[in-house]
């Protein structure tokens, strides 16, 4: 079997096993996913550069050291990476990007002068993890959407296209996660502010 269609965990632990070719071929099969998501960010190609090999660097420190345990979910994990890499850029220039919502509700709306206190990331990693917690009471179909669509941050096409669904089916059913994620919320009276 050619390397290039084995399974991103397979190519991990030939990585780990000291086969080289296995980090360049899902550096090749992820970066355009990762360069734009970061770019989406940054805005800024030098930038977004930088933060793409500092990403791989950190990747491969970390799977030299033999720290990985993902469970073969390779790209969500460098994802991770990636977008914890571009809130390190923002803090270090000291501004954080306004982010905009792409529709009328928007769980997220972040907006920050780069001055958060520890309490503030505290509050707001605690919240982001009630979320979750309340995301997991919908039907999978509609909590499907809506992580892709948040945590994610995929577009309406790139969910449709992922789901095997129309646009206006993914719509739908993020429409309909959103009323239920409203309800359960009322349901556990839980106030989501900072």
């Amino acid at each position: 079997m050619k390397l290039e269609n084995v399974q991103d965990a397979a190519l991990v632990m030939q990585y780990i096993e000291g086969n080289e070719k296995g980090i360049e071929i899902l550096i090749t099969r992820h970066k355009q996913r990762i360069y734009s998501f970061i770019f989406s960010k940054v805005l800024d190609r030098d930038i977004t550069e930088d933060i793409f090999q500092d990403t791989f660097i950190k990747v491969i420190r970390t799977l030299k050291k033999g720290n990985y345990n993902e469970e073969g979910k390779f790209l969500p994990w460098v994802m991770r990476i990636a977008h914890n890499l571009v809130i390190d850029h923002f803090r270090r220039n000291k501004r954080m990007p306004k982010f905009q919502s792409r529709n009328d509700f928007d769980i997220f709306d972040v907006i920050s002068d780069g001055e958060e206190s520890m309490e503030y990331e505290m509050i707001t990693s605690q919240m982001h993890e009630d979320v979750r917690r309340l995301i997991e009471e919908l039907p999978d179909d509609q909590k499907e959407v809506l992580t892709m669509r948040i945590f994610k941050e995929m577009s309406f096409k790139e969910i449709a296209a992922s789901t095997d669904v129309s646009i206006n089916t993914a719509l739908g059913r993020m429409r309909y996660a959103l009323i239920n994620l409203r309800k359960v919320i009322g349901k556990h009276n839980i106030i989501l502010t900072r």
